[in-house]
């Protein structure tokens, strides 16, 4: 089995080059497997300059990867390049980074959103016990500051330890989103 990479924390310039709109997008179809700047081109509705030009952007910041087994002539297929991506401290950042983070906090939720969505509209077409695969918990206790440091790095790890690459994957798995979110009530 694959280990997870290494957690890194990302630096103010590759955080702009990940929060282009066309860049998630190309991350989100990317997501899915390899693909040419033609193929995210069609499923974009891009012209195939843009999403050269991008993914050479999110190669620069090591977000996307050759997939030099898949190439033909001069056709070059891309891949993301798996990371544990950690962003600094709120009170670390800058205030263009908190506005850049901020603005892409709110895509990833209306993206999760979005595709939550589908997954209801599609989820009794699914085989097997796939249909009953939307894990949700709704919960709230009263935790210090350092508890709930501990709590995001007690679920990181739980997380990392089922972590598996396209490669490594069993021929029955499925790609499954994992989110987490816990905050302050804000009623307090």
């Amino acid at each position: 089995m694959t280990s997870a990479p290494p957690p890194e924390e990302l630096d103010p310039d590759a955080l702009k080059a990940v929060t282009h709109p066309l860049r998630r997008r190309i991350l989100g179809v990317l997501s899915a497997g390899p693909a040419t700047a033609t193929k995210l081109a069609k499923a974009l509705g891009e012209n195939t300059g843009a999403t050269s030009y991008h993914l050479r952007e999110l190669a620069r910041f090591g977000f996307v990867e050759d997939v030099p087994e898949l190439a033909r002539g001069k056709e070059r297929w891309w891949r993301t390049r798996p990371r544990d991506i950690r962003w600094p401290r709120r009170s670390e950042q800058s205030a263009e980074s908190r506005m850049l983070f901020d603005d892409m906090q709110r895509q990833g939720f209306e993206d999760d959103l979005e595709k939550l969505n589908r997954f209801a509209e599609k989820r009794d077409e699914l085989p097997g016990g796939w249909p009953d695969a939307l894990l949700f918990a709704r919960g709230a206790t009263w935790l210090t500051e350092e508890e709930l440091q501990q709590l995001w790095h007690d679920y990181m790890e739980l997380f990392r330890r089922y972590w598996r690459t396209e490669e490594d994957r069993s021929p029955e798995a499925r790609r499954v989103l994992v989110r987490w979110l816990a905050f302050p009530d804000p009623g307090e």
